[in-house]
């Protein structure tokens, strides 16, 4: 179905895009201090119906704003000119708590900003909130004993997906025109899909690095949330560049995102995989939205195809991987945090720690032969088009679906599985609005593009956007009692 037509009664800055927001305090027609303000109106008229934003830093803000005005307009590429952004509660921001989502960290105030941090203060960023994830990041359902569950803003009684459910839900209602997230297994990708906006994975190391006690570590990676293509583009220029202290992060590109995004696509070939070759179950709904959408996107300029990778043993060694990182990260907290784990992410670090060391050498040369299998795949075709989960969002209640189109669900990540491709082999990826349910949920596309692709992806995506013509303003959360 098209869109539906919710009502949006925030202040008129909060609906603008991004970009056109840059421009505005670029050219002086708006300040720094007036979009915070509008943001904060933003999020106490609503913010109670969906608990995006889970921890307030209005003094920090405003503390930043009078730092911008000392130095001056610079200008650099991705330059956000005093944005009001959030940021995910999964990276330490200096002076603000980090508590991952968990009751053994409500304290924990880090003395020092991530490195992604302070690339984008440094370039204009004003970081208002914290947004709401599960604990420590493990699971699409975005819920946690110290702030609560967030909630779908499409549907309330709905979950918003995860990990970066609160940036989806928040970007949604417009409370910031950016949002930071992060993705292992489609946490930027699942709730951008759920939420219906915009989610980008970018390569390993494109905005910095894995988790600072494992640095690098190419599967958990940080990236832009926006509510369009041209937005993500901004967003991603401002997180991207070398930074010493993320051991793996890449330097600027010569042309920004922001202006390739923009150059004439060419002729673009689609392949698209509506069940990965059978690799995960699909509701029939989901199916129709993709192929209705992918029928509307295809006409001149626009091939699409029915092509599927073969990319051989992708469950066994995405788990591996999955598991290394629980091992290395999450399985070496303290045990006064691992006290208060959730079932599953007790299980995720009892798995990780049990691997054996076949398992582990098996999944390092077989995350190469899919990266080979997918890098010679992309030469014949520019993007790689599948779902971003095979379901709609169900009850927030319920921590993960248990079935899906008749197939029972082993595990919480079982479900996910479309989010593995893509993280395995180290490609960029997004999540974009495509449709909608019958019910009025939104649906997302996901875009697998080449190594370092981001360009191209972004170009692509850009072109299909423009050709589905979905309105992606912000909503009123529409409350389910």
């Amino acid at each position: 179905m098209n869109r539906p037509n919710p009502s949006y009664s925030g202040p008129e800055l909060c609906a603008m895009t991004a970009r056109e927001v840059v421009c505005k305090l670029r050219e002086g027609e708006v300040a720094p201090d007036e979009l915070l303000d509008a943001a904060i109106e933003r999020r106490d008229q609503i913010n109670d119906d969906v608990n995006a934003t889970v921890i307030r830093c209005e003094d920090r803000a405003r503390e930043s704003i009078r730092e911008l005005a000392k130095r001056g307009g610079k200008e650099s590429p991705g330059w956000l000119a005093g944005l009001t952004v959030g940021i995910k509660d999964l990276i330490d921001v200096k002076g603000i708590p980090n508590t991952c989502g968990s009751p053994a960290l409500v304290d924990y105030v880090p003395a020092e900003s991530d490195a992604l941090i302070d690339r984008l203060e440094g370039r204009g960023a004003v970081i208002a909130g914290k947004t709401n994830t599960p604990e420590f990041g493990a699971g699409a359902n975005t819920f946690n004993a110290v702030f609560g569950a967030t909630r779908n803003p499409w549907n309330t009684s709905c979950n918003a997906g995860g990990s970066s459910g609160g940036s989806a839900a928040a970007l949604a209602t417009g409370q910031y025109w950016l949002c930071h997230g992060s993705d292992l297994a489609g946490s930027l990708r699942t709730p951008a899909s759920f939420c219906g906006v915009v989610g980008f994975r970018p390569s390993p190391g494109r905005c910095g690095g894995g988790p600072s006690d494992t640095a690098f570590s190419y599967e958990a990676v940080d990236g832009p949330m926006a509510r369009d293509i041209l937005d993500t583009a901004l967003f991603l220029d401002a997180m991207c560049g070398f930074d010493a202290r993320h051991p793996i992060s890449i330097e600027e590109p010569r042309t920004p995102f922001q202006a390739a995004v923009r150059r004439p696509p060419g002729k673009i070939k689609v392949a698209f995989a509506e069940d990965l070759g059978g690799f995960a179950p699909v509701e029939s709904e989901i199916r129709e939205v993709h192929k209705n959408a992918l029928e509307v996107v295809a006409s001149e300029g626009i091939s699409v195809e029915l092509d599927c990778p073969d990319v051989p043993d992708l469950n066994r060694t995405y788990l591996a991987l999955r598991g290394i990182h629980y091992g290395a990260v999450t399985d070496r907290l303290p045990e006064m945090a691992k006290k208060h784990f959730k079932k599953t992410l007790r299980d995720n670090a009892e798995f990780g720690r049990n691997l054996t060391s076949a398992e582990i050498y098996d999944a390092l040369r077989n995350k190469t032969k899919i990266y080979q299998a997918m890098r010679m795949f992309l030469e014949r075709h520019d993007v790689l088009a599948l779902p971003v989960t095979g379901i709609a969002p169900g009850p927030v209640e319920v921590e993960y679906p248990p079935v899906v189109d008749g197939v029972p669900m082993g595990d919480y990540v079982d479900w996910l599985r479309f989010s593995f491709l893509a993280t395995t082999a180290g490609l960029p990826a997004l999540s974009m609005p495509s449709g909608f349910t019958r019910s009025g949920l939104p649906v997302g596309l996901q875009l697998i593009g080449p190594p370092r692709g981001e360009a191209r992806l972004l170009q692509v995506a850009y072109a299909f956007e423009q050709r589905l013509n979905l309105p992606c303003g912000p909503l009123d959360p529409v409350v389910s009692n």
